[in-house]
């Protein structure tokens, strides 16, 4: 079984039920979820203007090699209704393969570990939530997130 990260995102509709959609079928699809952070309320990112977004992050186990989990992440994004018009524009949900069991992949569509991980405190957040000593290019997300401005991610209940 190789562990592997994700980040869940959200900014349409009902953006926590999105996501709890999202996770279930991820978990039903070969991608269970061991632990799963709290909902943050984020800004958006990127050159688009738009809704606030609801992100998360879970640690899941499959037997899945990283193409079919990312077929699977595609799959489910689809099935929610997400439709890729905008580069980083509006989205019901968006599924981005963080880490896969410390494995390096540079394929076409698809790069783990994440490209821009250490630029997002809105993946951090969560991540070092769940796992923070979790260790990405030989850094801990903990150490990534404190060169990071955290201050407009806001915890949800």
């Amino acid at each position: 079984m190789a562990r592997v990260a994700l980040s869940l995102g959200s900014n349409m509709g009902d953006k926590r039920g999105n996501i709890a959609k999202a996770l279930s079928a991820l978990d039903e699809g070969g991608a269970r979820i061991v632990a799963r952070s709290a909902d943050y309320r984020t800004a958006p990112w990127g050159p688009v203007a738009q809704d606030w977004f609801v992100n998360a992050c879970v640690v899941a186990e499959t037997d899945l090699p990283p193409t079919d989990l990312l077929a699977l992440c595609r799959r489910v994004e689809q099935q929610l209704g997400r439709i890729r018009e905008v580069r980083w524009g509006p989205r019901i949900i968006d599924i981005d393969i963080l880490t896969y069991d410390g494995a390096t992949v540079d394929d076409s569509g698809l790069t783990i570990p994440h490209p821009h991980l250490q630029e997002r405190a809105f993946v951090l957040v969560p991540l070092a939530e769940i796992a923070p000593d979790l260790t990405v290019r030989g850094r801990r997300i903990t150490d990534m997130l404190q060169e990071l401005d955290a201050s407009d991610i806001l915890k949800l209940s």
